[in-house]
């Protein structure tokens, strides 16, 4: 074997394994940005069935602000809310706060009315909160969950739920 046919073969077999690597790194981080998906996916589903659950007890629902909504299920209150600086989600009942969704860029509470027209409010202003919560029927949940990993490009998984109806609640035209 001559200087020049083992100069080729190691050429070859670089480029080789150059392309092994590749695809073993591109594998890699698909499946981290994967996982990250069906993580999001599960976090959110989960999340919404505990809330929804809580909304169709509800028989009354007062607006803390457009983040942040408390229940009245059964004798209990149920808070709903945002975490901005932690970027979480949160329940809490009887002093105790369980985060329920983390890794949450954005997120909005957006009430309808029985006739299905959109609760608007002003957060800072009482009155204007007391209205919407007695004037609420249905209330939906809008989030955008992020998750970031240094050698991974970005994920994010954009949710809006249905419209939960408080079945408990009376309202009237």
């Amino acid at each position: 074997m001559t200087l020049v046919e083992l100069i080729i073969g190691m050429t070859l077999a670089s480029v080789l394994m150059t392309a092994v690597l590749s695809s073993f790194l591109f594998l890699g981080r698909s499946g981290f940005a994967l996982s990250h998906y069906n993580e999001m996916e599960l976090q959110a589903r989960l999340g919404l069935e505990r809330f929804a659950e809580d909304v169709r007890q509800a028989s009354d629902l007062a607006w803390d602000s457009d983040t942040q909504v408390t229940l009245t299920v059964g004798p209990a209150t149920v808070i709903y809310g945002y975490d901005a600086a932690r970027k979480s989600v949160y329940r809490e009942t009887g002093g105790v706060r369980h985060t329920m969704l983390e890794g949450i860029e954005t997120f909005v509470f957006t009430g309808y009315a029985i006739t299905g027209a959109p609760i608007v409010f002003t957060a800072s202003n009482p009155a204007s909160r007391l209205q919407a919560g007695h004037d609420t029927k249905q209330l939906q949940i809008s989030m955008r969950a992020v998750r970031t990993r240094a050698t991974i490009a970005t994920t994010t998984n954009t949710v809006l739920s249905a419209r939960f109806i408080l079945r408990n609640k009376k309202v009237t035209a």
